[in-house]
């Protein structure tokens, strides 16, 4: 009897302590220093394994953050941030640790972006607050690789309150910068509520998307689809996609590779000097102005799968295609 008396006065103690931060978000404002303090200890307890999972996205010249949110590595951040479907760039931990990644799918009228680190391993990830929509009011923090990675500062913290509220965007009075884009932001248990989008002329004034815009693209996002003609990302232009590859026609059907391009997308994939490409994207391949035509049909970024063949073996290979204005 005293154990389960234990067992069942932990139980209403965790759920006490769940709660908690409900009733701070419901005051206008802390009405005394233990408040305050309430809101310093949700916090802290929060922050190490958020700053963990937080991380800098480093894509050409520029960079921008996102943060990790299941043990393989998927990464959410904005589309204004990875710029398009297929980009290759390099991601950053707080302790200096680099990976690689790929961005998957992207909602270009909510600001909306997935990425995958593409190196095996576990890494630190948080929740996504699925079923605990941020309310006006709520206490939250927002994190980021403000201005850039920098080892010796680490991820900044801002704490601030949800000012607006509308089904695509959040607004908070966290002051953030130029670098901050695609980082995180989240609720006084450290559930990850939305991701910053638009950072203000006005320090105070930023804009986040709710992860709810993600939940409701989700599959798309993951299965790499250009979402939406809005603002945040250029949709890739139809002729403009680079393969790599030369090649000619054979008497017995299909084409051989003869050269591939240094560090071209074919290169990238593993196509190699003697296959014998049969057909892409379920289309015969009988000589290389069939295989321009093709490729004038498509865009940057694109994903095709090639038939091949290889030392007499059947193979599939799929590749995203490059730009050849890039």
């Amino acid at each position: 009897m005293l154990a389960l008396r234990i067992t069942l006065l932990l139980s209403l103690t965790t759920l006490a302590s769940v709660a908690e931060p409900l009733s701070i978000n419901q005051k206008r404002v802390p009405e005394s220093r233990d408040d305050l303090k309430q809101i310093q200890r949700l916090m802290q307890s929060a922050l190490p394994a958020a700053r963990a999972a937080t991380v800098c996205i480093q894509l050409g010249q520029g960079s921008g953050s996102g943060v990790v949110v299941s043990e393989d590595g998927l990464i959410m951040t904005a589309a204004h941030v990875t710029g398009g479907v297929g980009q290759e760039f390099t991601v950053v931990f707080e302790d200096g640790r680099e990976v690689k990644a790929e961005s998957l799918g992207l909602d270009s009228e909510v600001d909306a972006a997935l990425a995958r680190i593409v190196e095996p391993g576990k890494y630190p990830f948080v929740e996504i607050a699925r079923d605990h929509p941020a309310q006006l009011g709520d206490w939250v923090f927002a994190l980021g690789h403000s201005g850039g990675f920098d080892l010796k500062r680490g991820v900044v913290f801002r704490p601030g309150r949800i000012v607006r509220t509308t089904d695509t965007t959040l607004q908070s009075d966290c002051s953030l910068i130029g670098g901050d884009s695609g980082g995180p932001l989240f609720d006084l248990m450290g559930r990850l509520i939305g991701i910053h989008s638009r950072v203000g002329a006005k320090l105070p004034e930023n804009m986040h998307v709710p992860v709810s815009a993600f939940l409701r693209d989700w599959q798309g996002l993951m299965d790499a689809q250009f979402i939406g003609d809005g603002p945040f990302a250029e949709r890739p232009e139809v002729g403009k996609a680079f393969l790599g590859l030369l090649v000619e026609a054979r008497s017995e059907g299909g084409v051989v590779v003869k050269r591939v391009g240094r560090e071209s997308p074919a290169e990238k994939a593993g196509l190699k000097e003697g296959d014998i490409l049969l057909s892409v994207d379920g289309k015969p391949l009988n000589d290389r102005d069939g295989l321009q035509e093709w490729l004038a049909s498509k865009a940057p970024s694109d994903q095709v799968a090639f038939e091949l063949l290889r030392d007499g073996e059947s193979e599939t290979l799929t590749l995203r295609l490059g730009d050849r204005d890039a």
